[in-house]
C-alpha cells in the first residue's frame, strides 16, 4: 500500500511517499504554499494520484503534552478541507520533535545552510510516515 506523508508548514509542506509494500518512507518534496488552500491540496492530490496512494497521513504538531495547541487546532482544520478534497482516507498522527529528529539526521549527514532548509521539510514528512508505518506493521 502506497502512502503520502504530509507535514503541513506555514510557508512550506514537505511530503514523503512509501514504498508499495507499506514499509519505507523516503522524502518526496517540498511544495512552496501558494496563496490558497485550494491550490494547496490540488497539488497533493497529483502528488496522490502520481504515486497511485491509498493514504495521507498528516502531521498534528500536538504540545509537548500531548495537547492540541494552536498550531495543531490549524492544521486540525486544514485536514479536514483536505480529506474533502483528496479521493483517499487522510489521517492524522503525532508529529512531535519530527524536525528536530530530521533537523539532527541532516546535520549528522554533512548537510548545510541553505540545502538543509530546503530540504529538511520533506524530511521530517518521511520521518513522521516512517513512526506512522512502524506503527501500523506492528499491530497484530
Amino acid at each position: 500500500m502506497r502512502v503520502v506523508g504530509v507535514d503541513l508548514g506555514a510557508s512550506r509542506i514537505g511530503v514523503a511517499v512509501s514504498d508499495a509494500s507499506g514499509t519505507v518512507a523516503s522524502p518526496h518534496i517540498v511544495l512552496r504554499r501558494a496563496r490558497d488552500r485550494a491550490s494547496d491540496h490540488a497539488a497533493l492530490r497529483a502528488v496522490v494520484e502520481e504515486i497511485e496512494a491509498e493514504r495521507v497521513v498528516v502531521g498534528l504538531p500536538l504540545s509537548l503534552d500531548g495537547t492540541m495547541g494552536p498550531a495543531a487546532l490549524a492544521v486540525d482544520d486544514e485536514v479536514r478541507e483536505l480529506a474533502a478534497a483528496l479521493p483517499v482516507p487522510v489521517e492524522t498522527v503525532d508529529e512531535r520533535l519530527t524536525t528536530v529528529t530530521a533537523e539532527r539526521s541532516l546535520r549528522a549527514g554533512g548537510v548545510r545552510g541553505r540545502r538543509r532548509r530546503e530540504v529538511v521539510d520533506k524530511v521530517a514528512a518521511a520521518v513522521l510516515l516512517q513512526a506512522w508505518l512502524d506503527a501500523r506493521a506492528s499491530r497484530p
